[in-house]
């Protein structure tokens, strides 16, 4: 594997005390804070089209899920699960699962905003950093177990 920029900073003299609890956890570690730049984009997005802009909020939502969902392929793909293809037709086959992982929780994500915020009336970004915490959890998942397994 491949030494990367978090490899290198964990080698610096006031942070190689924690080098061993990270190269046992690294993956979930990479993928908390990649998730969480994934979760500000996702947040933020949605917090300027929906409050800013006043774009529904189910529409809102699916901006700011391209743009999140952009962001997370390449860094969970370089990144978190260090998954290299050979060729364009796995890149594109890669990219594919990834996105319908992605639509799966979309679709999750999309039934919580409409129940809770379009029928109940509640806070439209508290409800959105809500969903955003179960599709983080659910999209950890797909990720490592169907669109970057190790073969």
């Amino acid at each position: 594997m491949r030494e990367d920029i978090f490899d290198k900073l964990m080698k610096l003299p006031g942070l190689r005390v924690l080098n061993p609890f990270y190269k046992k956890h690294k993956e979930v570690l990479l993928y908390l804070f990649f998730g969480g730049c994934a979760f500000v984009i996702s947040i933020a997005s949605y917090a300027v089209a929906n409050v800013t802009f006043g774009i529904n909020e189910l529409i809102a939502n699916i901006i700011s899920w391209v743009l999140a969902v952009l962001f997370a392929f390449f860094t969970n793909r370089g990144w978190v699960f260090q998954s290299e293809t050979h060729t364009a037709m796995a890149f594109w086959k890669q990219f594919a699962e990834f996105i319908g992982g992605r639509v799966a929780t979309l679709v999750v994500e999309e039934a919580i905003i409409f129940v809770f915020i379009t029928l109940m009336g509640l806070n439209s970004v508290a409800v959105k950093v809500a969903a955003q915490v179960v599709v983080i959890v659910l999209n950890y998942v797909i990720s490592k177990f169907w669109v970057f397994k190790k073969e």
